[in-house]
């Protein structure tokens, strides 16, 4: 049962990543066009005073809790801390070079916060189950 989690988790990890990818580096927002026919506008997941800096910050973060989970059980680089912090980082950047698309400091602040909070809740909760 255990095998089939996390086998579950991977695939789904692999395809939020290709999701990722697609949304990272297409010129312009595929969301935005989907939900208002605008490929220059970016949703707001949350009202928030910092814009769709929040919408980084909670796809990271889903992405790197499932790769930490994947982890436990693999212990590969694609699932680690370095690689993801590294995309975090390099995915932003490729904005400078994409069309319609612009680099923003408050977009890859987003990006490295939900890598580094899905890191130490994972650390917490890893030292918890040790200590029960």
């Amino acid at each position: 049962m255990k095998n089939i989690i996390f086998k579950t988790v991977k695939y789904i990890y692999y395809l939020s990543f290709i999701i990722l990818l697609v949304l990272y580096l297409f010129p312009g927002s595929l969301v935005g066009f989907f939900l208002y026919n605008d490929l220059a506008k970016q949703p707001n997941l949350i009202s928030n005073p910092f814009g769709t800096s929040i919408n980084h910050t909670m796809f990271f973060f889903y992405l790197s809790i499932q790769a930490f989970i994947i982890n436990i059980k693999y212990k590969k680089f694609i699932y680690s801390f370095p690689f993801l912090l590294c995309v975090s980082i390099l995915f932003e950047l490729f904005h400078i070079i994409i069309p319609n698309r612009a680099f923003e400091a408050i977009d890859l602040f987003g990006n490295i916060t939900g890598v580094v909070l899905a890191y130490l809740i994972t650390n917490i909760i890893k030292k918890i189950e040790i200590n029960l």
